[in-house]
């Protein structure tokens, strides 16, 4: 039976809901009641899909380079165990964990599947307080004696109010100034200049942080309304930090009425903004990655 569990602060009112399936967290509400997750009206619920919004979870591969596995690997499609929610004076919280014996779908064939001698435990961390929330991806190796290759990533669907993705005025991402385009509608590869990031028809960009630039991501998205959240990420590996990337992603009319669980005309209400771990890199027998995600309403 699909499984959704309500986390409440309960000293501000801040509250989340997170399904079971992919430990996808489903909603964030402020303590006004004020949603901050999309999520579309059509998204399947009952576990047969990847749920269309909220922040679904990537690994081990972002998109679909190794075609022999699903797109986005196979966090977002299975059960995940859920530990005992808490609520205390600073913080509300729940942990999720996943272990690859307990991987049932989306495993593909070759290097993750059944006879695979690779072995990893995931854990999700989610923490609310006033008005924000922190979600923390764990990776650990258990592998007896083999590395892993991976990638990782927060797949963060944002509401944007009155239907305003794409009033620039209203909905944008600031502070990726300086990074590398990866445009994925083009494709093309360019410096990102100093205006703010907007959303103008399909919308498919990996902004990669430049060497020797800051490696966690700070950026202000506009989410309609005059609204604005602050989103910080940061990605460690070994107990160093790595480079972290940032989507932005709308798959604007023809993308929306393509996708079965997409409502068409919601592509305004929606801005992806992803933070991910996306340099190809290698996760050691014993070692953790760590991808956390710090959403704070303005």
């Amino acid at each position: 039976e699909a499984q959704t569990r309500t986390i409440t602060h309960s000293a501000s009112g801040t509250t989340c809901t997170v399904h079971d399936f992919g430990a996808t967290v489903l909603s964030f509400k402020t303590k006004e009641g004020k949603e901050c997750l999309f999520v579309s009206r059509k998204a399947k619920m009952d576990g047969s899909k990847a749920v269309r919004g909220g922040i679904p979870l990537v690994f081990p591969q972002f998109g679909q380079p190794d075609t022999n596995m699903p797109q986005h690997g196979f966090l977002r499609q299975n059960y995940w165990k859920a530990s005992e929610p808490y609520d205390t004076s600073d913080i509300a919280g729940i942990e999720y964990t996943l272990e690859l014996k307990d991987v049932q779908n989306a495993r593909g064939v070759g290097l993750w599947d059944k006879s695979t001698e690779l072995d990893c435990v995931c854990t999700y961390k989610i923490e609310i307080g006033c008005n924000k929330m922190t979600t923390a991806l764990i990776i650990k190796n258990t592998s007896s004696s083999k590395p892993f290759d991976f990638q990782t990533l927060q797949h963060t669907y944002y509401l944007v109010n009155d239907g305003a993705a794409f009033d620039p005025s209203q909905c944008y991402v600031k502070g990726l100034n300086g990074y590398i385009v990866d445009d994925k509608i083009t494709n093309t590869e360019y410096d990102a200049g100093e205006d703010p990031v907007v959303l103008v028809g399909n919308v498919d960009r990996v902004y990669n942080p430049k060497e020797g630039s800051a490696k966690s991501v700070d950026v202000n998205i506009g989410v309609g309304g005059s609204s604005t959240i602050q989103m910080k990420a940061i990605g460690e590996v070994d107990g160093k930090e790595v480079p972290v990337a940032c989507v932005v992603w709308n798959p604007f009319k023809e993308k929306a009425a393509a996708m079965g669980d997409f409502d068409d005309p919601q592509y305004v209400d929606m801005i992806c903004v992803e933070p991910g771990i996306l340099n190809k890199t290698s996760l050691d027998v014993g070692k953790t990655a760590t991808l956390t995600q710090i959403v704070d309403i303005m």
